[in-house]
């Protein structure tokens, strides 16, 4: 019996094998940073932290967050206020409360704008659009149940009652999906009204004519699926099923990771702002002097006015008592003619044109146009559609 052995030194056997393991690493080592290198951009988080493929942070977007408030409170503080026999001396109290109910509510729609340029995919229209109440849209929303109303298609065109103005369109492009939004500072005024079931009414009605509107007076702008949502900017809880949105849910309906937490940072900025605006005309009203005294005290305790009450009642924000105001700018049958919550506010925003061009059109999209289905109701997550 001949028994055959490897003549081959056993030193060079581990090293050819050392050599194929440092090759093998080296080609999978070198796979997985060209594939790291891909997905960086996108991936600067760990992806169990991520929801969305696009992301935002504060300080991408602080620079142009602190001209939109700076814009914002000069036009809360350049308002005239007209005398009033009720009102008194508080009447500039009064006129800036009305103010900032207002410019809140434009500089949540114009963050939402800003905030949307981090998704290459979405296109925002908010320049004064009026969409059409079409009668059979508004006749088949008021007389169905909405949920059976998808794949009817209206056009933009037809006889109509009016228009709707909606604060913004957003759409995404790559996913043929549009959003009609309605952005509320808070729906605390709204109770147990009729006004928010008219308000999506409107939104659904619309919603029915906006693909063909969309794809007439957008350069051919084409979307599949239709949704409505009312933000509320107090993000108290939301109902997707009745259309309500909170603004901590803006992430979703940007696809924007962060997109949320710009705008909670965003509303405290501002409140800052607003707070000691009105902190400042209210001593005016009482007759305090505008800089509260501070008291001198021994140097061993100079450490202390940061806590002390007189620090915290005019150095640090504090919970404040919520008010009630109106978000209605025009006809509030709520509160009379005497109303002192903004009803009847100039609905004009002392901005610049911001130049925003119309959406290009997609010249090599596939989809024919109409769609064979559309899709209409209150806005869902992009995800779960």
């Amino acid at each position: 019996m001949t028994i055959h052995t490897a003549m081959t030194p056993a030193g060079e056997v581990l090293r050819v094998a050392s050599a194929a393991s440092s090759t093998i690493s080296s080609l999978a080592g070198s796979t997985s940073r060209r594939h790291f290198g891909e997905r960086f951009a996108v991936q600067a988080e760990p992806p169990v932290l991520r929801r969305h493929p696009h992301l935002v942070r504060y300080a991408h977007v602080e620079a142009d967050f602190d001209m939109l408030i700076d814009k914002a409170i000069a036009a809360i503080a350049d308002g005239e206020p007209v005398e009033d026999e009720i009102l008194g001396h508080y009447v500039n109290v009064a006129s800036l409360v009305r103010a900032v109910s207002f410019r809140e509510g434009k500089l949540l729609e114009q963050a939402v704008e800003r905030l949307a340029k981090a998704n290459p995919d979405i296109v925002v229209l908010m320049q004064s659009i009026k969409l059409p109440l079409v009668k059979a849209a508004i006749e088949a929303v008021a007389g169905n149940d909405w949920r059976k109303l998808e794949g009817v298609r209206l056009d933009c065109e037809a006889p109509a009652k009016g228009s709707y103005t909606p604060d913004l369109i957003i759409v995404n492009r790559a996913k043929h999906a549009a959003f009609v939004l309605d952005l509320k500072r808070s729906l605390a005024s709204y109770g147990d009204t009729s006004r928010l079931e008219e308000l999506k009414l409107k939104m659904l009605a619309s919603a029915m004519v906006l693909p063909d509107w969309l794809y007439k007076t957008q350069k051919r702008l084409m979307v599949e699926t239709v949704g409505v949502a009312i933000i509320d900017g107090a993000s108290r809880p939301s109902d997707h099923a009745a259309g309500v949105w909170a603004l901590s849910e803006i992430d979703d309906l940007l696809e924007i990771d962060g997109a949320a937490a710009c705008m909670a940072e965003l509303r405290l900025r501002f409140g800052r702002r607003v707070q000691k605006l009105l902190e400042v005309e209210a001593r005016r009203a009482l007759g305090l002097p505008e800089t509260p005294a501070v008291p001198s005290v021994p140097a061993s305790e100079s450490i202390l006015p940061l806590t002390s009450t007189s620090a915290r009642r005019f150095g640090v924000l504090r919970a404040i008592p919520r008010v009630m105001m109106c978000e209605e700018t025009t006809g509030c049958d709520e509160h009379g003619a005497e109303c002192t919550f903004g009803c009847g506010e100039d609905p004009i925003f002392d901005d610049d044109d911001d130049g925003r061009d119309d959406p290009e059109a997609l010249g090599d999209d596939t989809v024919s146009w109409p769609p064979e289905h559309i899709r209409i109701g209150f806005a869902r997550r992009l995800l779960d559609a």
